[in-house]
């Protein structure tokens, strides 16, 4: 079943952990489905987190951090990799999760390159998308580790501690 917008308009840090475990389904121009099931995610958390893009403030890049859940935040890493988010919480108050790994496929650049995800979805309504968007199809997963998040070492040391990284071991391990 296709999330719907209540389920994205809620705090980054109740959404982000239950993100694992669902469906990323994308539709290719040529019609090809891909799906990759969510084993790994980090929270971003407003201004005030000095990890998130949002700490410099509403820019034409960050932009979607401050649309209404259920949009996809699109960037590009070092110039090579497409990194796709999921824009959480209220319209105005900047918030998303970083898909950082699907079922088989480790780290944020590699999901979204295995989906065919690029600049192109930035900004994309998950809720109505023809193309791009998120199901749950039930499962759960049956214990989730939290960590530090990862690649920041720019932010504060208070930032850099949080344990904003969700990620669910034995679905990596389940669905191999």
């Amino acid at each position: 079943m296709r999330l719907e917008a209540g389920f994205y308009q809620r705090d980054v840090l109740e959404v982000a952990p239950e993100l694992l475990g669902k469906t990323i389904v994308r539709v290719t121009a040529n019609g090809e489905v891909r799906r990759g099931r969510i084993t790994e995610v980090e929270a971003y958390r407003g201004e005030e987190d000095t990890a998130c893009h949002a700490r410099a403030g509403r820019t034409k890049r960050t932009e979607p951090l401050y649309h209404a859940g259920g949009c996809a935040y699109v960037y590009l890493c070092y110039g090579i990799h497409h990194l796709m988010n999921v824009v959480t919480g209220p319209e105005g108050l900047p918030q998303a999760a970083l898909i950082r790994g699907l079922v088989g496929v480790p780290g944020p650049g590699r999901a979204a390159k295995a989906l065919g995800v690029t600049l192109a979805d930035n900004r994309t309504d998950l809720t109505s998308s023809s193309a791009l968007w998120l199901e749950d199809d039930g499962y759960r997963p049956a214990s989730i580790e939290t960590t530090p998040r990862i690649g920041i070492g720019y932010a504060s040391p208070e930032d850099q501690a949080r344990l904003w990284r969700y990620v669910d071991r034995d679905g990596i391990k389940r669905f191999r």
